[in-house]
C-alpha cells in the first residue's frame, strides 16, 4: 500500500536504482554488504530486507558474490549490467511526453495453446514494458516502428507470432482508439501524484529527505522508473491538453540534477569496494 511519502517500493528496485548509479558505470567493482546495506537504510529499507534481497538477486543470476577475506561483495553480471544500461537510456535519454511521433504503429499479432498460460503472461508483460496495449485480446499495438523481434525469439514465441508496421486508416479515430486501448486516467494519475509530492517536497525546508541527497536520489529515481515502465509514450497530439506528464518530467529532471553531486560524493564516502574477478 502507498504511504503518504510516496508508493512502496522493492528493496531491488532500491537495489538496481543504487547498482546503477554508483556502480554501473565505475568499472567492473563489487561493494561490500555492510555498504549495501548503509546506503539502503537511507531509502528506507532495513538490513535483514537487504540481506534478503542480495541473495535473491544472486539466486537469479543478477549479482555475483565475491569474497574478500571475512567480508562479502557483490557485483553486477552480464544480465544485470545490459538490465541497467536499458534502465539508464529509459531514465535519461528519452523523455516522458512523445512530441516526435511520425504517425506509424507497431503491430503484434499472437496466437498461443490454452496450456501455455506462463508463455501468455511473460509475453504481455514484456509487450507493455515495451509500450504496447492490448488492441484486441491477440492484438497488440504500440506508437512507432518498433523491432520487437529480439523481445519473440527470447521468448521462443517467434513461430506463434507475427509482426506489422502500419499507419492507420482516416476512418480510425485514433484519439479513442488510445483511451480504448490503454489506462490513460491510472497512467496520468501517477504522473500527477508524482509531481505533486514531489514538488511539495522539493519545497519544504523541514523535509528529511532534504538532508539526505542519496536516499531522496533513490527514491526518486527509483519511483520515475517503475511510473515510465507503465507508460507506452503514446504520441503527445492524441492525449490531453493538460497530459501531466510533462509536468512531472520536469519535476524528476530538477530534483535529479540537484541531488546528483551530493548524493555522489555521499556514496563515495559509503561504499567499499574492490575490483570484480573475472568469472
Amino acid at each position: 500500500m502507498d504511504s503518504p511519502e510516496g508508493p512502496q517500493l522493492r528493496p531491488q528496485s532500491l537495489m538496481f536504482a543504487f547498482f546503477g548509479g554508483h556502480v554501473l558505470e565505475e568499472g567492473p567493482l563489487c561493494v561490500y554488504s555492510g555498504s549495501v546495506i548503509e546506503v539502503l537504510a537511507r531509502a528506507g529499507v532495513g538490513e535483514q530486507a537487504v540481506r534478503s534481497t542480495l541473495t535473491r538477486m544472486v539466486n537469479r543470476g543478477l549479482l555475483r558474490r565475491q569474497r574478500e577475506g571475512r567480508r562479502m561483495y557483490f557485483g553486477l553480471t552480464p544480465q544485470a549490467t545490459e538490465i541497467l544500461w536499458n534502465g539508464k537510456k529509459r531514465l535519461w535519454d528519452t523523455g516522458a511526453v512523445n512530441d516526435d511521433w511520425d504517425g506509424t504503429w507497431t503491430l503484434l499479432g499472437f496466437s498461443l495453446p490454452e496450456s501455455w498460460q506462463r508463455q501468455r503472461h511473460d509475453l504481455r508483460s514484456r509487450l507493455t514494458w515495451s509500450g504496447f496495449g492490448p488492441l484486441y485480446s491477440g492484438l497488440w499495438i504500440a506508437p512507432g516502428d518498433f523491432d520487437v523481434s529480439a523481445l519473440v525469439s527470447e521468448l521462443g514465441l517467434a513461430a506463434h507470432v507475427k509482426i506489422f508496421h502500419a499507419t492507420a486508416d482516416e476512418a480510425t479515430d485514433i484519439g479513442l482508439m488510445i483511451r480504448d486501448t490503454w489506462d490513460l486516467d491510472g497512467v496520468g494519475a501517477r504522473y500527477a501524484d508524482f509531481d505533486k509530492r514531489w514538488t511539495d517536497r522539493l519545497g519544504s525546508d523541514s523535509d528529511s529527505d532534504s538532508v539526505d541527497p542519496l536516499g531522496t536520489r533513490l527514491r526518486l529515481t527509483s519511483e520515475w522508473l517503475q511510473i515510465i515502465r507503465t507508460d507506452p509514450r503514446l504520441p503527445a497530439r492524441h492525449l490531453p491538453a493538460a497530459w501531466p506528464a510533462r509536468s512531472a518530467h520536469d519535476t524528476f529532471h530538477r530534483i535529479a540534477e540537484q541531488t546528483e553531486a551530493p548524493a555522489r560524493r555521499m556514496a563515495a564516502h559509503l561504499m567499499e569496494t574492490t575490483p570484480l574477478r573475472p568469472s
